[in-house]
């Protein structure tokens, strides 16, 4: 727990001493009882759904859903943010949430070498970075990315998690994200001709040893960075969740410190790349999901050139439980519904106020097309793409400070505060 500075005494200034904020964090507030009937749905629904991918399509879809059933688990009781991360600091200087995502990082980028450096899969799978062009698409996308999650109040990850824990205006939002993606895949040709370079991944050039090594001592850089803005700041701390008492209790009902989750976070991404050969991600199965939707009302999604790609048509055609990011990403809903259910705090939130419900909706849109321009979001271009080494997720988190400090001045046209210096937390 941090502390505020004595009575006229200024914030401690050292890098290595406990982050300083304007009062003491509060206690949590002991969790409510288990929601038994929201478990015992979510419980079943996620059983029939393990047992049916593995009965009908083979062990690596279904441990695929069960990996991201653990991340949604994770996510919801550690409350895992970037949106809130990056408001937080932008807004006030509170950078305990950035820190938290270099863990992150760190801890995913030691194992993807680890992975990727030894050529370790399962299933057959050939284990590859992430990797992605560095041109103005990469910039338009993920300033609009970091825009829409400041109005649609979530990021990618935490649109799956907030929809699970039964928020249901983060289910616009999850519309909106939906629509935008399936509209960029529609019009592919109005942008997947920008100018780009080619993609620059750090162990082509130093080895997977180097590549972990520059990306540490960044990651190191970031978070004392983050350190000294929150000690000259001295913002409001971070709310503290409802929370079980004693540690097995909190272990299944949360929640969880942010570094418990950061570390968990970065084991199940990992145990994806070792599964599927891929990275984590999660946008291009909304994307997929809008698409087979279209298809349903008439469109023609297969003639599309975003579906023409080479190994696209086969993504479409194929059934949406065989999908790597339809499994993770349905998953993390499922274990975010067990969390919230668990600890007591799965609620249907009724009357929604119309700016709200618009922002839900246009924050979806933009986060949609601005993840396909910049090819992927928070989980598929940021987190997979530092901890691959690779250049364009370092340059996909600077553009999203900027798009963050954006978003955050267009909140109030939609009746939706930002935290201030004087709030008692952010």
């Amino acid at each position: 727990m941090t502390t505020a500075p004595a009575a006229g005494a200024p914030p401690r200034a050292g890098l290595l001493s406990p982050a300083p904020t304007s009062a003491p964090a509060p206690d949590a507030e002991a969790a409510p009882p288990v929601r038994r009937v929201p478990l015992a749905v979510a419980g079943v629904v996620g059983a029939a759904l393990v047992a049916y991918v593995f009965a009908r399509h083979g062990a690596k879809p279904g441990v695929l859903l069960l990996l991201g059933t653990g991340l949604g688990f994770a996510l919801f009781h550690s409350r895992f943010g970037f949106t809130s991360a990056w408001r937080q600091l932008v807004a006030v200087g509170n950078g305990a949430g950035l820190r938290a995502h270099t863990l992150l990082l760190g801890t995913t980028a030691t194992l993807f070498a680890l992975i990727i450096g030894t050529g370790s899969g399962l299933f057959g799978s050939v284990p590859a970075p992430s990797a992605g062009p560095i041109g103005v698409g990469l910039l338009i996308g993920a300033f609009l990315f970091a825009v829409g999650m400041q109005l649609g109040g979530a990021c990618a990850s935490g649109t799956l998690f907030a929809v699970g824990s039964g928020q249901s205006t983060i289910v616009l939002t999850l519309f909106g994200f939906i629509t935008g993606s399936t509209l960029a895949a529609w019009q592919f040709g109005l942008w997947s001709d920008l100018p780009a370079f080619d993609p620059y991944v750090l162990s082509d050039h130093v080895g997977w040893f180097g590549s972990w090594a520059v990306t540490i001592v960044a990651l190191a850089a970031v978070w004392f960075v983050a350190r000294a803005v929150q000690a000259r700041r001295n913002p409001p701390p971070i709310g503290t969740p409802p929370s079980a008492r004693g540690a097995l209790a909190r272990t299944v009902r949360g929640s969880w410190p942010l570094a418990v989750g950061a570390v968990v976070l970065a084991v199940l991404g990992a145990g994806v790349l070792l599964v599927s050969g891929g990275a984590w991600g999660i946008t291009s199965a909304f994307a997929l999901w809008g698409s087979k939707l279209a298809g349903v009302f008439g469109a023609s999604p297969e003639s599309w050139a975003f579906w023409q790609q080479p190994g696209s048509s086969a993504q479409l055609a194929g059934p949406v439980l065989a999908d790597k990011n339809s499994l993770t990403d349905i998953g993390i809903m499922v274990g975010a519904a067990v969390a919230a259910a668990a600890g007591g705090v799965w609620k249907l939130h009724r009357g929604i106020p119309a700016r709200t419900a618009l922002a839900a909706v246009v924050g979806g849109i933009l986060m949609g097309i601005g993840a396909r321009l910049a090819g992927g979001c928070n989980i598929g271009a940021y987190l997979a793409g530092i901890a691959s080494g690779s250049l364009h997720g370092w340059l996909w988190g600077a553009i999203a400070l900027a798009g963050t400090w954006a978003g955050l001045r267009l909140r109030p046209l939609f009746g939706l505060g930002n935290p201030k210096p004087a709030d008692s937390v952010c």
